[in-house]
């Protein structure tokens, strides 16, 4: 029995449709059927060759839901609940971390792992279903599965994932305070996830710079007190008002989460001296920025953090606050399209072109 998957053969080539082996599981193993997988910027990127390392050809995919349809003697989930098949599971997609590295077990930075290895991205597809884009995934020995909380449904879930995960990430490395100001530079899935997130926190306001309208009213949904469009205002606009906003010291904590360097000096302009600013939008590279060491950062005594994916922990917390806030904070709503497999190189293009902000591939659609 084979496995229909669209592959992501080289940078720039058309997504091809393959037919892989259905694997052989291992003892400790799960197989499941996919229900959903995200379309995010940074398979936008990886599309792009804007990630170095990448064993192309992959499966794309990195954060999926899906349903158990085998458990190799699996009984429970990664925090002990009981696993069965038809349960409705995601899981963490770093995975073969060593345990053994500087960074695994001295600095606690297991993302940080040398040997780690990422479904969706650093996986071929010719070791298998290791991606979302596919009928099946594999999830080898040692990844972490987690059934979805009580009330929540896969489109919740996906609908936040690997942007709310890293916009969770980016606001607990932000050390938010409440009553802070916030400023969030992007209005993507991570953005909104980051909205979500610091008015969650106790931010005292919340500031979203986004395109296009769309996302920024889901921005406003979402958390955030005032918005500014990147079609609409101007740059010396945003900052004016924004110093309105603070009593002319700027935003006490501003996060990128756009992915274009152009941000960046913006953001440390925008920030107060003293203040936090955090890099989570560029997982991949989209090339350098010009800063003054000066004016952006010594003299603004700026205190500057990078944020590159998340823990495991980033995912388990998530998922939780998702669940408490359901309504709050409808994520399902974010989902603009669904694709099936034959489509996931029209959902590429539609991410990128900001047509859609996440773009799901069920296998089962259109089928």
């Amino acid at each position: 029995m084979s496995i229909r998957a669209a592959v992501m053969t080289e940078p720039e080539a058309p997504i091809a449709l393959w037919e892989l082996d259905d694997p052989v599981l291992e003892e400790g193993s799960v197989l499941l059927e996919t229900i959903a997988s995200e379309v995010c910027g940074t398979d936008v990127h990886l599309h792009r060759g804007r990630l170095a390392g990448v064993p192309y050809p992959i499966v794309p995919g990195h954060v999926s839901v899906g349903t158990v349809l085998e458990a190799r003697g699996v009984e429970t989930d990664a925090l002990g609940a009981s696993l069965m098949p038809g349960d409705e599971v995601t899981f963490y997609d770093v995975h073969e971390t060593c345990n053994a590295c500087y960074f695994c077990t001295v600095a606690q930075q297991p993302n940080l792992c040398p040997s780690r290895r990422v479904y969706g991205i650093t996986y071929s597809a010719h070791e298998g279903p290791l991606g979302g884009w596919a009928e099946r995934i594999y999830l080898k020995p040692g990844v972490r599965v987690l059934k979805l909380p009580e009330g929540l449904s896969a489109d919740d879930v996906i609908g936040g994932g690997c942007g709310l995960f890293t916009g969770f990430a980016a606001v607990e490395r932000s050390d938010v305070r409440m009553g802070d100001a916030v400023v969030v530079q992007g209005s993507g899935p991570v953005g909104l996830g980051a909205a979500a997130c610091a008015a969650l926190r106790g931010a005292g306001s919340v500031a979203v710079i986004g395109a296009p309208k769309a996302r920024l009213d889901l921005a406003r949904k979402l958390g955030a007190d005032v918005v500014f469009s990147l079609e609409d205002d101007s740059m010396d606009e945003r900052a004016a008002a924004i110093a309105d906003m603070t009593g002319g010291r700027g935003a006490d904590v501003v996060i990128e989460a756009s992915g274009n360097p152009e941000a960046i000096p913006e953001g440390l302009n925008l920030l107060r001296d003293g203040g936090t600013y955090v890099v989570a939008g560029h997982y991949t590279d989209a090339g350098p920025v010009a800063i003054n060491p000066h004016t952006h950062i010594n003299r603004k005594h700026a205190d500057i953090r990078g944020q590159w994916g998340t823990d495991f922990r980033h995912v388990v917390c998530a998922l939780r606050l998702l669940a408490k806030h359901r309504e709050r904070f409808r994520f399902r709503d974010v989902i603009g399209a669904r694709y099936g497999l034959e489509g996931a190189e029209q959902a590429l293009k539609d991410v990128a072109a900001l047509r859609v902000t996440k773009a799901v591939i069920d296998p089962r659609f259109g089928a």
